[in-house]
This record gives C-alpha cells, sequence and structure tokens, in this order.
C-alpha cells in the first residue's frame, strides 16, 4: 500500500469521528462505559466478520503481549482516562485537555518516523488547538479552576495515552490491521467491567437510539480504528495528526445541521482557525504534487 492511499484511509477514520458526537447524542441516556462497551463490541464483531469473509484465519490475533498492551492500553485507556476526566472536571475543559493529542502526535512523528519536525504541520496543529479551543469553550474563557486539578490531569494523561498509541503504532507495522478486531472485543469486555463498577445501566429506549448505538459500533467505534491503524503504521503521521482538528470542527458542523447547537461567534472563529491550519498543514503536499505534474 502506498503513503498516499494510507493516508486517504487515515483521513477516513478523521471523517467517521465527526459524527461521533451526533450519534452519541442521538443515542440517548445510555452511559459512556456502557455505550463503549456496546460499540467496541459492535466493532470487533464487524471486524471478525470482514476477517471472515477476506478468508483471514483468526490465528492473526496471535500476538506478543506488547501488541496487545499497546492495542487495548490505547483503546480501552484512551476512553476510561477520558471519560473519567469528564467526571473529575468541567467536561468542556477536561475535553480540550484530551484533544491535545493531535498535536502530540505531530510532535511525536518526528521522534517516530526520523523525518524531523515539520514546521508546516506544527503551525497547523497550533491553528487547529486553538479552533478547537473556541469550539469547545466558546466565550467561557477563564483560568483553570485548581479545584478540578486531578480532572485536568488525568484529560492530559488521556491525550498521552492516545497519541503515544497512534505514535507507536508505526513500531508495530508489521503488525495485521485485523489484529485491531482483537483491541476492540477486549476493550469492550474490560468497559463492561467498568460500567458494572461505575454505573447504571440504561439501555437505549426507542428505535432510532438502537440505530444510532449500531451506526457508532459500525463507523466512528469501529470501522474507524481500523483505518486509523492503517493511517498511522503507513500513511503521513504528521499531517493526519495536524489534519485531526477537521473532527470537532465537521462534528460541529453537523450538529448545527441537525439543530443540536446554535451558531455563534466563537463557531465561526473555531471554524476559521481549523480550516486554516488544515491548509497550512496540507499547503506543501499540494504543491509537490503539482510541481509533480509539470
Amino acid at each position: 500500500m502506498t503513503r498516499a492511499r494510507a493516508t486517504t484511509l487515515g483521513f477516513g477514520a478523521i471523517l467517521m469521528w465527526a459524527l461521533l458526537a451526533l450519534l452519541t447524542d442521538m443515542s440517548g441516556a445510555v452511559p459512556p462505559f456502557q455505550l463503549a462497551a456496546m460499540t467496541f463490541g459492535l466493532g470487533g464483531l464487524a471486524g471478525f466478520a470482514l476477517m471472515r469473509a477476506r478468508g483471514r484465519s483468526i490465528s492473526v490475533l496471535r500476538q506478543a503481549p506488547k501488541v496487545w498492551l499497546l492495542g487495548v492500553g490505547g483503546l480501552f485507556g484512551y476512553h476510561f482516562l477520558y471519560f473519567t476526566a469528564l467526571q473529575a472536571a468541567p467536561p468542556a475543559e477536561a475535553s480540550l485537555i484530551a484533544f491535545l493529542w493531535p498535536l502530540l502526535i505531530v510532535l511525536g512523528s518526528a521522534l517516530v518516523t526520523g523525518e524531523g519536525l515539520r514546521l508546516h504541520h506544527l503551525a497547523g496543529a497550533l491553528f487547529g488547538l486553538a479552533g478547537a479551543a473556541s469550539l469547545v469553550l466558546g466565550t467561557n474563557l477563564s483560568l483553570p479552576d485548581p479545584a478540578y486539578l486531578s480532572g485536568y490531569l488525568i484529560a492530559f494523561a488521556a491525550a498521552f495515552v492516545w497519541a503515544g498509541y497512534s505514535v507507536l503504532s508505526r513500531t508495530v507495522a508489521t503488525v495485521p490491521t485485523d489484529a485491531v478486531t482483537g483491541f476492540c472485543l477486549v476493550t469492550s469486555i474490560l468497559a463492561w467491567g467498568a460500567h458494572f463498577i461505575f454505573e447504571t445501566t440504561a439501555w437505549p429506549d426507542t428505535p432510532m437510539a438502537w440505530a444510532a448505538v449500531i451506526a457508532l459500533g459500525i463507523g466512528p467505534v469501529g470501522l474507524a480504528f481500523f483505518l486509523w491503524d492503517i493511517g498511522m503504521k503507513r500513511g503521513d503521521m504528521s499531517l493526519l495528526g495536524a489534519a485531526s482538528y477537521l473532527a470537532p470542527l465537521l462534528s460541529t458542523l453537523i450538529l448545527l445541521a441537525a439543530g443540536r447547537t446554535d451558531p455563534s461567534v466563537s463557531l465561526a472563529f473555531g471554524c476559521l482557525a481549523i480550516t486554516l491550519g488544515a491548509l497550512v498543514s496540507t499547503a506543501p503536499n499540494w504543491v509537490a504534487r503539482r510541481s509533480d505534474r509539470h
């Protein structure tokens, strides 16, 4: 698979994650760990079905312990820390801190790929972070409350876990992406455990809510992780990291189109900053392609 194709598939994951907020909202009052357990289970089953349809053996799941630690640690570890942070600190601020992971991927990619830190990707990620701050916090700008320090630190840890999982995936690039099937299924089991410890079970109460859960399991919490694995292992890691800020932008626009949020100045600024960041990140790539054609 070419680097360009792998990067394009990685973009597919970002596009799917743009649907995460809307589908989660549509799923109703299902507790977060329960929702993670249900959707990761569906994602793992979908991955297993695709494996069998392509004639792939279940032996692909026989991987070294470090591979399982990386995969399950990334998927379950991030979501456990993220949901915990949302309970220990204001959700908007915790979400923004957790969304430092695209910037961390840009920084970490220089260490793993040996390609050096590309300034246009770093600039694009910083523009994206500013835009994400505008989308998440709106006009409610204030200094962090020390009372929520533990929540902020947990959110920061979540960002490092997801960035670490993404960047270190390049070091196990020979592991087939089908292994993500196993990571999803184990994450589902662990999420069920967290649910029974911390939450009270609440099932989707309408057909639309069930459809949203199924859609989550197939897309943003299913196929998206397989595409992300391909992008991180074989694509342009730093470009995908910088471009990941498109997810909250597209997510907000989708919520706006669905009538589940209202337009605002902070929304307009966030859209502008993230769009500018995406252009800055990808501009050298387009220039290079145009030069190759002439």
